[in-house]
């Protein structure tokens, strides 16, 4: 990539991030009432976007840390790489989170007076231990004179921490009792699978631009190799979901029915669908092995995984919040409240529903593109960094020791 496009992207996604942060700071002025969520719905695009960035961090942290537990040789020049992608990937997850409390000082109580039994809890120790192992791995991988050894210790420590990283986050839905398409035992081995494969994805395309703008070489092996492992993380996915889908169906219990139709015919059926058929035809490309070797369609398809787990998180999550736990009349409250006539002391509802709709706003969009655009600012000058040689910055140099690190 040359320096004047690498300004120019420097400027747009700094003025995006700038966007998101006034968004933000408009949200905490006003409130939650200035996003489309409400008393049914109670998450929204924050929470998909967590839970899609942790299994991106995840999958890539993975991917590293096999490479070097397991001794792979042909996945070492994607773990550095991998690693920077799990590193701003988390990060962002937990910006997430941050935004939808709604008011920042409430991170202080997960300090002050945190539950010990509560699965959020268990997820903010584990993201906690997660990033300051994926930073002192991403910093040991920077330097020339670290053992083999020393990278070994920190790679077995990471690979279970990012398995359980993404499995806790499964378990604060899975172990809701009451929301009938979350409580699954089958849920954090689903996340995990998904975390694979989208974070597989998204490191091949990383991989596919730092290639092609020159700050990185990688093999067209390495494409091809990493190609036919997400074509089978593809596959299991889909099973997982046939499995989930199936089991819900078959019995045809009618309280579980109604969420199942939300799914195949209702609301959410164009992103259930959408995911499968993102799925197949990402597996269908990457089942030939002359494909495979072809880097331009290999990207082709995990852009496409990408989009269809994004897709699995949106259904998966409003799947169970879209209909109230108790459905009968006069519902619950939608959230929008009016004074009454003379008397300024007490609201009233305005409406009440038995099922639930969200729309993100504008506000939420914002910080949603703000945050996503932080993201990519954060990776591109870490990149430059840290992959690209003080040699050949400003120059489009290749960075021959990904080959063999």
């Amino acid at each position: 990539m040359k320096d004047k496009g690498y300004y120019l992207w420097l400027g747009i996604l700094s003025v995006l991030s700038i966007l998101g942060l006034g968004a933000w700071i408009y949200q905490v002025t006003h409130g939650l009432v200035v996003t489309g969520m409400r008393n049914i719905v109670t998450w929204g695009l924050y929470i998909t976007a967590f839970m899609f960035l942790v299994g991106l961090s995840a999958g890539g942290i993975i991917v590293s840390s096999s490479a070097t537990v397991f001794n792979l040789p042909q996945f070492k020049p994607a773990a550095r790489p991998a690693v920077l992608l799990s590193v701003v990937s988390i990060l962002m997850a937990t910006l997430f989170i941050f935004v939808d409390l709604g008011r920042p000082d409430r991170v202080l109580n997960l300090l002050t007076s945190p539950k010990l039994n509560s699965p959020l809890v268990w997820d903010v120790i584990i993201i906690t231990l997660y990033l300051t192992l994926s930073l002192y791995y991403l910093y040991l991988m920077g330097q020339p004179e670290t053992g083999e050894d020393r990278l070994r210790v920190v790679s077995a420590l990471a690979l279970p921490t990012a398995i359980l990283v993404h499995s806790v986050t499964a378990w604060i839905f899975g172990l809701q009792i009451a929301r009938p398409t979350w409580h699954s035992a089958l849920l954090a081995p689903l996340f995990v699978v998904s975390a694979l494969d989208s974070g597989l994805a998204l490191l091949l395309l990383a991989l596919l631009v730092l290639d092609r703008s020159g700050w990185y070489r990688v093999d067209k092996s390495l494409f091809s190799t990493l190609g036919g492992v997400l074509a089978v993380l593809i596959a299991v996915d889909v099973f997982f979901v046939f499995s989930e889908v199936l089991t819900a169906l078959y019995p045809a219990e009618e309280r579980l029915m109604r969420y199942v139709n939300l799914l195949l015919k209702g609301s959410l059926a164009p992103y259930f669908w959408g995911e499968i058929l993102l799925a197949v035809i990402p597996f269908l490309l990457l089942v030939f092995r002359s494909n495979r070797e072809k880097p331009g369609l290999v990207g082709l398809a995990a852009s496409l995984v990408v989009i269809g787990v994004f897709l699995k998180r949106i259904w998966l999550l409003f799947s169970a919040l879209l209909l109230p736990l108790l459905p009968y009349a006069p519902g619950v409250p939608l959230g929008s409240y009016l004074f009454p006539p003379f008397e300024f002391t007490r609201y009233y509802p305005v409406a009440w529903g038995i099922t639930g709709k969200y729309t993100p706003t504008w506000v939420e969009i914002g910080i949603f593109i703000g945050i996503f655009a932080f993201g990519a600012l954060l990776f591109i000058i870490l990149a430059r960094a840290i992959l690209v040689p003080s040699t050949l910055k400003g120059t489009r140099g290749l960075y021959s020791r990904g080959l063999t690190s």
